[in-house]
């Protein structure tokens, strides 16, 4: 029985000694440096996390892939970001999926699905309708649907966003139809407009001006932490959290698809999986920062927060859901992907809500009693 066992032992030995000895060595692989112009300032929480992915990256390629975060407008203008990835001027690019509508409205359904797809979708069932429901197949089949050269990664869910910044407290829709209103650009401005709001689309580090000069009355930019850092504050006081238009928000990375082929199946895989990972530590990270922000906008800075008007959400959803079948009507991509999202609900949001109301209704109770 002992020379028995020493020989299955001297077995096992050779036989990982020749797996070991088979596998490639990452050391030996190509070295590739990847330069990503991104959208937005060098300083924006959503740099920090995808400067976090390409640390990841790295560490799981032994450093052969070295992904390099360019600020925006480092090679080509912010517009220009989708189409210099495709033609091979810069290796990638980093933005928000929506940015894109105006080469396809289904760009939206995966950057920023207008009031969650109409069909109730958060941004944390938006990350398994993704994950497991045939998101990432119909994501992947986007930019073919672009004639894009790109392969592209989900790398940040961030949401939901707050309606915005107020002067006064508004009551109801006829005080908001009062105002000139920030709002993002694309389908969840437009649905603004739809509902008679005064919406105007204008860049984040132009809203502080046009509010000091009175060219709007009201805005929107994303979350606390944004939002404090942008000083809104210091001029409205009054702050909504719940709003309908960006309750799902996604950024992500586009490879060149050559660089993409370009790159080992296990680098490949690497980036992949580092992709994966960066969704649920860019949803941990928001949450704490957003809070650490929100606890500062309010306890330093006379911030009051104010629940939105329940007219808000019904008019907003209806007006949603009209411009939601349009595109559908119009354009069959569009359609398959809603009609995507519309069965993954079908499913999974009655649960979710349902689960969802007791995390609300519990953390609502908390956070009355910290007030008090």
């Amino acid at each position: 029985m002992c020379l028995l066992k020493k020989l299955l032992a001297g077995i096992v030995a050779i036989s990982v000694s020749a797996v070991v000895f088979t596998i490639p060595k990452t050391a030996d692989a190509q070295k590739v440096l990847i330069r990503v112009q991104s959208v937005i300032p060098s300083k924006a929480d959503e740099v920090v996390m995808l400067k976090d992915f390409a640390a990841n990256v790295s560490a799981l390629t032994n450093g052969d892939v070295t992904i390099e975060v360019l600020p925006a407008g480092a090679i080509v203008g912010v517009k220009e970001t989708l189409e210099a990835v495709d033609k091979g001027l810069v290796e990638a690019g980093f933005a928000w999926t929506h940015y894109w509508s105006g080469y396809h409205p289904a760009a939206m359904l995966f950057g920023s699905p207008v009031a969650g797809a109409g069909v109730g979708i958060d941004n944390i069932a938006w990350i398994s309708w993704y994950m497991n429901a045939g998101g990432r197949e119909l994501y992947d089949q986007l930019w073919k649907e672009m004639d894009m050269n790109i392969k592209g990664l989900m790398l940040q869910p961030v949401g939901p966003e707050a309606l915005g910044w107020f002067k006064e407290p508004i009551n109801n829709m006829e005080d908001f139809r009062k105002l000139r209103f920030r709002a993002p650009p694309g389908i969840p401005g437009q649905t603004y407009k739809d509902i008679g709001v005064a919406a105007v689309a204008m860049g984040g580090g132009d809203i502080l001006p046009a509010l000091e000069k009175g060219v709007i009355d009201a805005a929107e930019w994303c979350c606390p932490k944004p939002d404090l850092t942008f000083g809104f504050y210091k001029i409205l006081k009054n702050y909504y959290l719940q709003g309908l238009h960006q309750v799902v928000v996604n950024a992500d990375m586009y490879i060149n698809g050559d660089v993409w082929k370009s790159l080992t199946p296990h680098q490949q895989k690497a980036m992949e999986v580092a992709a994966d990972a960066s969704l649920i530590r860019s949803l941990s990270y928001r949450i704490y920062e957003n809070g650490k922000a929100l606890k500062i906008l309010t306890e330093q800075h006379g911030v009051i927060l104010r629940d939105t008007p329940p007219d808000y959400f019904t008019e907003y959803m209806a007006a949603a859901k009209a411009t939601l079948e349009k595109n559908a009507a119009e354009n069959a991509f569009f359609k398959k992907v809603w009609d995507s999202q519309k069965a993954f609900a079908a499913i999974a949001v009655p649960f979710w809500a349902g689960a969802q109301t007791s995390n609300a209704k519990l953390g609502m109770a908390y956070a009355r009693s910290v007030k008090k």
